[in-house]
C-alpha cells in the first residue's frame, strides 16, 4: 500500500481569506444563512467577522434535493430556520465545499418557499469545480 502525502487547507486561514474577500461587497444588512451542516458554522463565523448587522439562519435542504433517490435520505435532518423575512432581502447563501451546485439549487428553491429574496450571493470556503448547474460562487 502507498502512501501519499497531501496537504489540506487550514480551515482558519481559507475563512479569514474569505472574509476578507467578502468585506466591502456584502451589504450592510444581508443576511447570512449556513446550509446545514457544513455551512453552518462558516456563515456563524462570517456573520461575526463581516462588519453590518447580519442576521443568521440556517437551511436544511434535504427533502428539496433532486438527487434524494441515489442519495437516501439523511440520517439527521435539522429544522430549517430563518428568523427573519426573506422577501426582498439580500442573501448570503454559505455553504462549505461547492461541487455540483445541486445542494446550492435545492437551498434556492426552499428559500423561495419563504419569500422572493431581493438578491442572492454565495460565499463557500471550496470550490470543487465538477459543476453540474451553473452555479458559481461570488
Amino acid at each position: 500500500m502507498t502512501t501519499t502525502d497531501m496537504t489540506l487547507p487550514d480551515a482558519e486561514q481559507t475563512l479569514a481569506a474569505l472574509a476578507d474577500r467578502m468585506r466591502g461587497a456584502v451589504a450592510f444588512d444581508a443576511k447570512f444563512i449556513g446550509i446545514y451542516s457544513g455551512g453552518a458554522w462558516i456563515a456563524e463565523r462570517l456573520a461575526q467577522m463581516i462588519p453590518g448587522e447580519h442576521p443568521l439562519g440556517y437551511i436544511d435542504v434535504s427533502f428539496y434535493r433532486d438527487d434524494f433517490s441515489r442519495k437516501g435520505l439523511k440520517p439527521e435532518v435539522k429544522c430549517t430556520d430563518l428568523p427573519f423575512e426573506v422577501e426582498g432581502a439580500t442573501i448570503v447563501l454559505v455553504d462549505d465545499v461547492l461541487y455540483t451546485g445541486r445542494s446550492v439549487r435545492a437551498a434556492i428553491n426552499e428559500l423561495f418557499d419563504f419569500g422572493r429574496p431581493g438578491r442572492i450571493e454565495l460565499a463557500v470556503l471550496v470550490d470543487r469545480g465538477g459543476r453540474e448547474l451553473p452555479v458559481e460562487a461570488t
